[in-house]
């Protein structure tokens, strides 16, 4: 799943290519990643693009006097088109979800892999008429979010496992399960420490959270979409990197398991050598 960072390339690379063209057409090819219907998306032809932001993990394309808003969600992903797409008839099967085409035929495709459809398109006339976006906390690199406001974060969620916390969207945006493993990796604590902490741990896991996250973008600057997954797997520490050796200590990187998701560890570097057990409510092993 794209995050903070690869959005934050995808939305300067996809900027720099679109700002100041003209959209001849957006097209739906899979219905279901379609979330509104007003505006229609026929209102977005023969609009000028102004640009492209992001809002934590969701791309913002303005267009005209509207907003293309996409989630890409787990297997979603963007890819540029040079020439002109052969035209779909109807509604398809596979990856192709939607296409942007521009006024010389060229664009982008959006596409979605796997089986669990949950990429989501929206046309609006304000980015927080999307409830995801109207949800999102504050956004980790912004000037405002110093080490204080996120010490306030932490002490309001109390008791709740910390890896939690960085991944909910609505406390912090923009932050999955990739980087929240990796920030907690160089902060040297357990995925299930709990969010309360003493003033030393939180300047810790706040310079953590800042360093992972900068370093991620600065890696990632001036990528194409088309090199953004393969730098960012490249530059993960611990995250997908099950059996394989902790890069600052060498113990063996482990992981837990749950229903819909993993992460990633290092015994030694944060939980005092002791793994954790491989279930949702896990406590340290004895």
């Amino acid at each position: 799943m794209p995050e903070l960072p690869e959005v934050n390339a995808l939305a300067a690379d996809l900027g720099a290519r679109l700002s100041g063209r003209v959209l001849d057409r957006f097209d739906v090819v899979s219905f279901a990643v379609l979330k509104t219907f007003d505006p229609p998306v026929s209102s977005l032809s023969g609009q000028t693009i102004h640009g492209v932001t992001r809002h934590g993990k969701f791309l913002d394309f303005a267009i005209g006097d509207l907003h293309l808003v996409m989630h890409l969600a787990r297997a979603g992903w963007i890819r540029w088109r040079e020439s002109a797409p052969t035209p779909s008839k109807g509604l398809q099967r596979g990856p192709l979800a939607a296409r942007l085409v521009l006024d010389d035929g060229s664009g982008l495709d959006i596409t979605e892999a796997g089986t669990k459809k949950s990429l989501a398109i929206s046309v609006v006339r304000d980015p927080s008429d999307v409830p995801g976006i109207a949800r999102l906390g504050p956004d980790p690199l912004s000037d405002d979010f110093t080490e204080d406001v996120f010490a306030a974060i932490l002490s309001s969620a109390g008791r709740a496992q910390i890896k939690g916390v960085l991944r909910n969207q609505g406390i912090i945006a923009g932050i999955g399960n990739a980087y929240s493993d990796e920030i907690l990796h160089t902060a040297k604590m357990s995925p299930f420490k709990p969010a309360a902490m003493t003033d030393d741990e939180v300047a810790r896991l706040y310079s953590a959270m800042q360093s992972t996250l900068r370093d991620a973008i600065a890696r990632a600057d001036g990528l194409a979409a088309s090199e953004l997954k393969r730098e960012k797997k490249s530059g993960l520490q611990v995250h997908g990197r099950f059996g394989e050796p902790c890069p600052v200590c060498g113990d063996t990187v482990r992981q837990v398991i749950y229903h819909d998701s993993t992460l990633q560890y290092c015994p030694t570097c944060q939980t005092g050598g002791k793994p954790l057990a491989d279930r949702v409510l896990s406590r340290l092993l004895k």
